[in-house]
């Protein structure tokens, strides 16, 4: 299957089918051209999409194209011979079909009854930015969003590496989303937020970010690709103190449900359920969990299936609260020495810390795994020397994004605003593009976030 997919979404034939042959809608478009956003002919009704065009043409199947001012794509110079030349058996099937080399023409005998299955499944494999320009192009690709067929396919697909959705100091009431396997700064606006009180992304779940808005203490779980928005009821209790968030998934994915919890500075605590969207408030924490933890919004509670993590400080630490049970446990966990700015990561069920380790005028970015028999953390990797001989003899602050395998670090003092992103797997060290704002000329710091996978079907 896998195979004969690629077969068929690579061949450029497939990049030039028509849109009529496939919805009608519209005709002799061809496929390539679609990638662009120029055709907006049908509205979109009842999603608010979300447009990560920016007017670049990505290179798939190793095709080449050049993009031009009328938006249109230019294949290979007809006059240029062909890389390897084709079989005689095929290149008379050609000239029966009446295609040429250079300009071949849709048979739609051929392409009307392309199979809806396999078209279905060629498009669950799209890229995430690919996929929002193919559904402007017409009301029948744009319903994908609602086609239960679809949405399983899409379950089915690998997930993609992890988004990152962040604020920055510059743009407290606007986001700003990165693509790392594009290398891309996206700005989307999600209509329903208020835009009148700051609304900071503190956790997030199956494609699913949960925002806290810290006026009124107010939840709101969006879909930040295909805007899809829900204000949850409020609480039984309005706290006014900094709080703690953590959110799971009952299942797999977000149509089995999620828990969101929220943990107050003197141990006072509540979870929502989705599935009876009603927050239930249990009690306190019990007597024996040491206070308080690490409460802020750059330190965020870390998920590993349905138990949420915490830093906790004085004594150094971790609490988890497992949102099955409902049971709250402790565990002492000695700080490394010289340590500031600490975060709580996770990679393939194993609980790291990362953190900036200064001592003189030399500081450099550390990552630790817990050692789960000793309670201990071992170093297993640094920053490359190269770069941290920048922080030398500068007061810098670190805001670390990410518990998914993958790392978004903003690194800032006086004199450097950087952005770098970490792998744990691969321990990949890459600098991230700075984040630019629309018609924006100075490069923005990031000051709190959240990673998410992105996922077409998510909804809450």
């Amino acid at each position: 299957m896998e195979g004969l997919i690629r077969k068929v979404f690579c061949s450029p034939l497939v990049l030039r089918i028509g849109v009529s042959n496939f919805s009608g809608a519209m005709e002799s478009v061809g496929l390539a051209t679609t990638l662009g956003s120029q055709f907006k002919e049908h509205p979109i009704h009842r999603w608010s999409v979300l447009n990560l065009d920016d007017g670049s043409a990505d290179d798939y199947c190793s095709l080449v194209m050049a993009a031009g001012k009328s938006g249109s794509f230019k294949m290979l110079e007809p006059g240029k011979p062909p890389a390897s030349k084709k079989p005689r058996k095929e290149r008379n099937r050609g000239k029966s079909l009446g295609i040429a080399s250079s300009t071949e023409v849709m048979q739609q005998e051929i392409w009307k009854e392309f199979p809806e299955d396999l078209f279905e499944a060629v498009i669950a494999r799209l890229p995430i930015a690919t996929f929002f320009r193919f559904r402007s192009v017409c009301q029948k690709w744009n319903s994908l969003l609602d086609s239960r067929s679809f949405s399983e396919l899409c379950s089915q697909v690998p997930q993609a590496s992890p988004w990152f959705y962040t604020i920055t100091h510059e743009n407290v009431n606007s986001g700003a989303m990165y693509d790392p396997s594009l290398k891309k700064w996206y700005h989307p606006t999600i209509t329903y937020l208020p835009t009148n009180l700051i609304v900071l992304p503190v956790a997030s779940a199956g494609g699913l970010v949960c925002f806290l808005d810290i006026g009124h203490r107010n939840f709101y779980v969006c879909n930040p690709l295909t805007q899809f928005f829900k204000d949850l009821p409020p609480r039984s209790v309005r706290v006014w103190s900094r709080v703690a968030v953590g959110m799971t998934l009952n299942g797999s994915a977000a149509s089995g449900g999620y828990k969101i919890l929220w943990v107050c500075c003197d141990g006072e605590y509540e979870v929502y359920d989705s599935l009876k969207n009603s927050w239930t408030r249990p009690g306190s924490m019990p007597s024996f969990i040491k206070l308080p933890l690490s409460l802020n919004f750059r330190s965020q509670a870390v998920s590993l299936g349905g138990t949420l993590y915490f830093m906790r400080s004085d004594p150094d630490g971790i609490v988890s609260y497992n949102m099955v049970t409902g049971v709250w446990k402790q565990f002492v966990v000695p700080a490394p020495l010289h340590l500031s700015d600490p975060t709580l990561a996770e990679c393939g069920g194993q609980i790291m810390l990362v953190g900036l380790l200064t001592k003189n005028a030399a500081t450099c970015v550390c990552i630790w795994e817990l050692q789960r028999m000793t309670l201990l953390w071992k170093e297993v990797d640094r920053m490359p020397n190269i770069w941290c001989l920048d922080f030398y003899g500068k007061h810098v602050r670190m805001t670390c994004l990410g518990n998914t395998g993958l790392l978004m670090l903003s690194l800032r003092s006086k004199q450097m605003n950087r952005l770098v992103s970490y792998n744990v797997v691969s321990r990949e060290w890459l600098k991230v593009p700075g984040c630019l704002v629309p018609r924006g000329k100075k490069r923005q710091w990031i000051a709190c976030g959240t990673a998410f996978n992105p996922c077409l079907t998510a909804t809450a």
